[in-house]
């Protein structure tokens, strides 16, 4: 009798330790990453909240700016825009984020059918610049983009995202026009460095002024 209580109570002890052991090597599951950037093509200067917080606290975003990009947590979320001095929501956005994925969220007026996102490409080929053109600008029609003089991106409409293209580093200019035509709606000059990435987009409505002007916006991804 007391061998059989001896050797139960070794066994309860031994899966006491086994059980301790395994409990060890039970760590606290990291929720994943997302990272997204908010591009402000629209009119209007604005404020932008995730999930109910603001996340501009320090200024708000202007025409035509684009965020660097933001860490979140992967899964549902809710994005939420408000013009600046505002206290109602313009409109929300929910979008469900996949891990290691880079998004970009471009608004361009002030109600949900004028947003759309695009999911960015973080890929370069050494000693050479990545471009990719976003036609963010809502009454400008299809567009060409030369850099250089080269014809890089051909008939983007509206809310399309060019697959990304390599190009020489330095200065380079960049010229938009209305596809198939030779009638030039901007030209600017932007710095791009070896080995790094960038998105242009073009934003506003040609032939305005002020705050609806056409522009080119350029912002570097990696």
């Amino acid at each position: 009798m007391n061998l059989r209580l001896t050797c139960l109570f070794l066994i309860t002890a031994i899966s006491g330790l086994v059980s301790c052991k395994n409990n060890d090597n039970v760590f606290p599951q990291k929720n994943p990453d997302a990272t997204f950037k908010i591009i402000n093509a629209s009119p209007n200067t604005i404020n932008y909240y995730l999930n109910g917080t603001r996340l501009n606290n320090g200024t708000s975003l202007s025409t035509g700016v684009a965020t660097p990009y933001i860490a979140t947590t992967a899964g549902q979320q809710n994005f939420g825009f408000k013009l600046n001095g505002s206290a109602d929501v313009l409109f929300n956005w929910p979008e469900k984020m996949i891990d290691s994925v880079n998004y970009s969220l471009y608004i361009t007026g002030n109600t949900a059918d004028k947003a759309f996102r695009t999911r960015d490409t973080l890929i370069v080929d050494s000693g050479f610049v990545s471009v990719g053109f976003v036609n963010a600008a809502p009454n400008a029609g299809a567009l060409d983009v030369s850099i250089g003089d080269t014809l890089r991106f051909k008939a983007a409409g509206f809310k399309s995202q060019a697959k990304y293209t390599a190009v020489a580093n330095g200065d380079r200019e960049i010229k938009v026009y209305k596809a198939g035509t030779t009638t030039l709606l901007k030209d600017t000059v932007c710095t791009m460095n070896q080995n790094s990435i960038y998105t242009i987009y073009t934003y506003g409505t040609p032939g305005a002024t002020g705050s609806s002007q056409f522009g080119v916006g350029i912002t570097r991804n990696l």
